[in-house]
């Protein structure tokens, strides 16, 4: 069974940066496109990030040049989060899948549980 494990979240500053890692077992990064979702309380979850086998990324525009996603090892994916929001306050997921790739998500298998991240004004 495909397990991924999310690290990385805390409570940051305005302006702030943290780095996610979402780790995988039975699972090798390059076959899947991969990604980070998030869902604050009350919203529907969002793309924040995407990144295609061919190594294509894709952001939407309230993170893009502040959020950076790479796969730093066959197994580990991680996601730069850097001059962080109060409005990027949410859980974040990492997720897996071999279907469309996009920041909707509906292309998605395989979810993690999630890391919290903060940001206070």
């Amino acid at each position: 069974q495909v397990r991924l494990v999310e690290s990385g979240g805390g409570s940051v500053q305005a302006g702030g940066s943290l780095r996610l890692s979402c780790t995988a077992n039975r699972l090798t990064y390059s076959m899947y496109c991969m990604g980070w979702f998030r869902q604050a309380p009350g919203k529907e979850r969002e793309g924040v990030a995407v990144i295609a086998r061919d190594g294509t990324t894709n952001y939407p525009d309230s993170v893009n040049g502040r959020f950076t996603i790479y796969k730093a090892s066959t197994t580990t994916l991680s996601l730069q989060m850097n001059s962080l929001k109060p409005e990027d306050t949410a859980l974040y997921y990492c997720a897996a899948g071999d279907g469309y790739c996009g920041l909707t998500g509906q292309g998605m298998n395989y979810w993690g549980q999630g890391t919290q991240v903060s940001v206070s004004s």
